[in-house]
């Protein structure tokens, strides 16, 4: 084996320990054996209903005898000989091999000189060819040379491999989320949203909660779903679940709704809060959703926020990214962090912080929601502040929808505030 065969072998293995894109290492191991190999053609074909595909070619001013995405029928190319030990896997020179000599291809295209070996799927099923040619025969190929090719072809047969198995876990994940969708898998519990100095709740924060397996928390699923393609239509679903709630609630009590930016900008966003009075609904982007065109998601809230919904910037004081939030979408509500509120009492810098961001609202005309509040002395010290709403397990966990109901009953939303 030539030492330039060799080091392109090396490369192309570590490349593909890096992580390379498949697309991307077979191309390169196309390159570097063709010219290894002084051949014209290189290809990796997949067999697909009795044709051979060339999922990638390498043919420098060659392409219009062959590029990607042709095909040939198995019965008029020398795959299926070679398979079945007709022909062997290295030809020299093709006119030493009749059965190569007696299919047309070999003349038409023509074929002087050819190396290819089969490329085999986990479970030992032939793939497709790891070939190339040469318009003249060369009697100079030899064995070690089809070694090489081989070793190629492993590692092109890898990352094939690795794409299929990726492709297939794609998959698994775009069916579990269906399924999850189609079966009623996701369900919505409601936090109470408390106005502290009165001590009655304004709204209610609607969460998802998932029955589907393997169970898991709500965010790896949503994580999921994006990873899927799918983020946009389980927050849709999501969204479309909790505002049917509205009918049945208090007509001056709001629902908040966590979307994430591109579920905002996608075309479905209109349509899902259509019907339902904009002005009970809070729509919350939370710290950290990236944002890539705050202009373009500005202009797509627009139209809402002008029908009455209120925009909230959630896990403010939390990172970077709700700053950049607050400052570009000027919320109408700013939620802050629990990892801010918690112990606030005992932490003069968090008080401090939270002041300041508390004061900040009240400059900019937004207004401040506390969550993750744990205890009395955390709500007394965040009144004193001026928070003039709060949510967390102390006011109330995220419960059933007839149990949130109930809260709006005066006698039961006295008894849970002194309670």
């Amino acid at each position: 084996m030539a030492a330039g065969g060799n080091d392109a072998l090396h490369s192309l293995i570590a490349a593909a320990g890096e992580g390379a894109h498949a697309d991307n290492v077979v191309k390169r191991a196309l390159q570097a054996i063709r010219s290894h190999l002084g051949m014209q053609v290189a290809y990796v074909s997949e067999f697909v209903d009795n044709r051979s595909v060339f999922r990638e070619v390498d043919a420098p001013g060659l392409e219009a005898l062959i590029k990607a995405g042709d095909s040939q029928s198995l019965d008029d190319v020398y795959c299926r000989h070679i398979l079945a030990g007709r022909l062997p896997e290295l030809m020299p020179d093709t006119a030493a091999e009749p059965i190569a000599m007696a299919l047309p291809i070999t003349k038409a295209v023509p074929i002087g000189k050819h190396m290819s070996v089969p490329i085999r799927l986990a479970d030992g099923t032939p793939y497709g060819m790891f070939c190339c040619l040469g318009v003249e025969a060369d009697h100079s190929l030899h064995m070690r040379d089809l070694q090489m090719m081989k070793a190629f072809a492993d590692l092109a047969a890898f990352e094939i491999n690795r794409e299929r198995d990726a492709a297939k876990a794609a998959e698994d994940r775009r069916v579990r989320i269906r399924t999850v969708i189609e079966e009623n898998q996701l369900s919505i519990v409601h936090q109470p949203i408390w106005h502290v100095a009165s001590r009655r709740p304004v709204g209610l924060e609607c969460l998802a909660r998932f029955s589907a397996v393997p169970p898991r928390s709500p965010d790896k699923w949503f994580t999921e779903a994006a990873e899927a393609g799918l983020g946009i239509m389980i927050e849709l679903a999501a969204i479309r679940m909790a505002l049917s709630a509205l009918s049945s609630l208090p007509p001056d009590i709001y629902l908040a709704v966590n979307a994430s930016p591109e579920t905002i900008l996608s075309s479905d966003m209109s349509s899902a809060l259509a019907g339902f009075p904009a002005d009970r609904i809070v729509l919350e982007i939370t710290e950290h959703a990236h944002v890539a065109d705050y202009a373009a998601l500005l202009a797509a809230l627009q139209p809402l926020r002008s029908r009455g919904m209120r925009l909230a910037v959630d896990d403010a004081g939390a990172g970077y990214s709700s700053l950049q939030h607050i400052l570009h979408l000027q919320p109408d509500l700013i939620k802050l962090d629990m990892g801010l509120t918690r112990n606030i009492d005992l932490d003069p810098a968090r008080r401090a912080l939270a002041s300041a961001l508390i004061g900040f609202a009240r400059d900019t005309g937004s207004r401040i929601i506390a969550e993750g509040v744990e205890t009395a002395s955390e709500l007394a010290t965040l009144q004193g502040l001026g928070v003039e709403m709060a949510q967390g397990y102390f006011l109330g966990r995220p419960m059933p929808f007839e149990r949130a109901v109930s809260l709006f009953d005066e006698d039961a939303a006295t008894a849970a505030c002194v309670a």
